[in-house]
């Protein structure tokens, strides 16, 4: 596939951490290191070490986000999305087995925040509700085995139903330091998902 997929929202999201750690807490964190150097001996300097140790986790930080600015494709609504469940849309999905209603927004896999109601576009779930409409079922798979879900709604402007959940602080996008597990796809998965969003990006 090409470059990953954002939403906008989750674009300006890491324009606005990367200002943040660049503009004021590097500036910061760089005046401390500044001034526990000047107090002389380093070697037993507690406040030294440890706000050196702060900055290089800021400059890796900053570095991750740049590439993540430069490596992403930001994915804009379409008006020929409308009516069934692309990339970005709110979805509002009930169960076949017992009638729980779940809400999510399906994002790229950079933006989910730490929050459980955003859905990477990578997971089981996203990868059955693609391109259903409401009322279409979807079958998704799980550890847990197969379960059955109904679409009920579907937005790409945020909804009255739509509960917008707090964002887990530096969550937006993960730097090396981090093992992620991700579930992968077989390149006909792949294929068939760039394929479905391409769709959705032809104007008419």
């Amino acid at each position: 596939m090409g470059k990953p997929f954002i939403t906008r929202e989750g674009y300006d999201q890491i324009h606005k951490e990367l200002d943040y750690l660049w503009e004021v807490k590097r500036p910061e964190i760089t005046a401390r290191v500044s001034w526990a150097a000047s107090l002389g001996d380093r070697s037993e300097n507690a406040d030294y070490h440890y706000n050196k140790r702060l900055l290089g986790q800021i400059d890796r930080r900053i570095r991750y986000l740049r590439h993540c600015l430069n490596d992403l494709q930001v994915i804009e609504y379409n008006r020929q999305q409308e009516g069934r469940v692309y990339f970005g849309a709110y979805v509002e999905i009930q169960s076949d087995d017992d009638d729980s209603i779940l809400q999510i927004r399906i994002v790229g896999s950079d933006e989910t925040f730490g929050r459980s109601n955003c859905v990477s576009v990578d997971a089981p779930m996203a990868r059955a509700l693609l391109g259903k409409s409401v009322d279409d079922e979807a079958i998704v798979t799980t550890p847990k085995g197969k379960r059955t879900w109904f679409v009920n709604k579907i937005s790409y402007v945020k909804p009255d139903w739509f509960t917008e959940q707090p964002i887990v602080e530096n969550s937006l996008a993960t730097d090396e330091d981090e093992e992620i597990v991700v579930e992968e796809m077989t390149e006909e998965e792949k294929k068939r998902i760039e394929q479905e969003y391409l769709k959705t990006l032809v104007h008419n």
